[in-house]
């Protein structure tokens, strides 16, 4: 873990360091996500935390056309 002292500015702002910017692919404009956590503040990229949500929702969503696909031959076998 890399730690960096910082000082907050005018109206709570805080720079974040060119290195931790670098680090996460992050640029002007581009969005973040901030967690608070216990005496801690998170924070990552918008587009991390977008890429897994959707692999969340993609395994979610093959986990259930699994199920149906196994409710559907379960349901053909009992017709036979």
């Amino acid at each position: 873990m890399t730690a960096i002292h910082g000082k907050l500015a005018e109206g709570g702002r805080l720079v974040l360091p060119a290195a931790f910017r670098r680090e996460l692919g992050l640029g002007k404009g581009d969005g973040v996500i901030m967690e608070l956590h216990g005496d801690e503040v998170r924070i990552r990229p918008a587009s991390a935390a977008l890429k897994r949500l959707k692999a969340k929702l993609s395994a979610a969503a093959a986990g259930s056309v699994v199920d149906d696909l196994i409710a559907d031959r379960r349901r053909a076998a009992s017709d036979e």
